[in-house]
């Protein structure tokens, strides 16, 4: 790693609203930093049992369809955002962790380089990790497809050419289950309170939730142009 490229531990569900809108700012902080920061992307189970979390959590609320007007009424917010307008009410994948060991999978291809780990193009500037994090997402939010199903993540995998038979082998193996529980072990030790959260500075600074873009940017350019010497800033 350079001198230059500082590291943001970025810990999401793929089922968190709040990440599916936060991908924008994603974007932007690669397009506005390039090679001047470098994001490690880590998955936490918010949404680990489904039926627990709005089943019973918003059983007073109105259920699924309460929830449903949750994250109708938060989208509304932020036009980029396109999600299913029956989303929850019809199809409740029942965990996020099938999908968060699928993508464990592919991002381990990335790290030994059987994968490409450069920015396409094609994909708007992510790499092919980064996208199909964007698929499975999209999948569900705007496709509104049952993502804890196994099926429907080869059809996506498939349809980006990843290598579908190595994705397999890592996750029958153990690799990628240990890379997921690695993720979860990151989260205890930076105290990582929910989805989505920005660690940086080595856990000196957290960015959890809904948090504006330029609050973000504004913390990677102090850790920029604070010497490494002096990482303690006055201001």
């Amino acid at each position: 790693m350079s001198q230059q490229e500082i590291r943001i531990d970025y810990f999401t569900d793929i089922l968190c609203v709040w990440a599916h809108v936060s991908q924008a700012r994603i974007d932007e902080l690669k397009k506005q930093f390039g090679s001047e920061i470098k994001i490690h992307y880590h998955f936490i189970p918010v949404f680990g049992c489904v039926k627990n979390r709005i089943g019973e959590g918003w059983k007073e609320k109105g259920g699924y369809q309460g929830f449903n007007e949750h994250v109708q009424a938060v989208c509304k917010q932020f036009p980029h955002t396109e999600i299913y307008e029956d989303l929850w009410t019809v199809i409740q994948p029942a965990t996020s962790l099938t999908s968060h060991h699928f993508l464990k999978s592919v991002q381990l291809l990335e790290e030994k380089s059987l994968i490409s780990d450069k920015e396409e193009p094609q994909f708007d500037g992510k790499t092919l990790f980064e996208e199909t994090i964007w698929q499975i997402r999209f999948a569900f939010f705007k496709d509104h497809k049952d993502i804890a199903q196994q099926i429907v993540l080869m059809e996506i995998a498939e349809k980006l050419g990843l290598p579908m038979d190595q994705i397999l082998v890592q996750m029958n193996n153990g690799e990628a289950l240990a890379a997921l529980f690695r993720d979860m072990e990151l989260r205890d030790q930076y105290r990582v309170e929910g989805s989505p959260t920005y660690v940086l500075n080595n856990g000196r600074q957290k960015l959890y939730g809904n948090v504006g873009y330029k609050v973000i940017e504004a913390n990677v350019r102090e850790i920029l142009t604070t010497p490494e010497e002096n990482c303690a800033s006055w201001c």
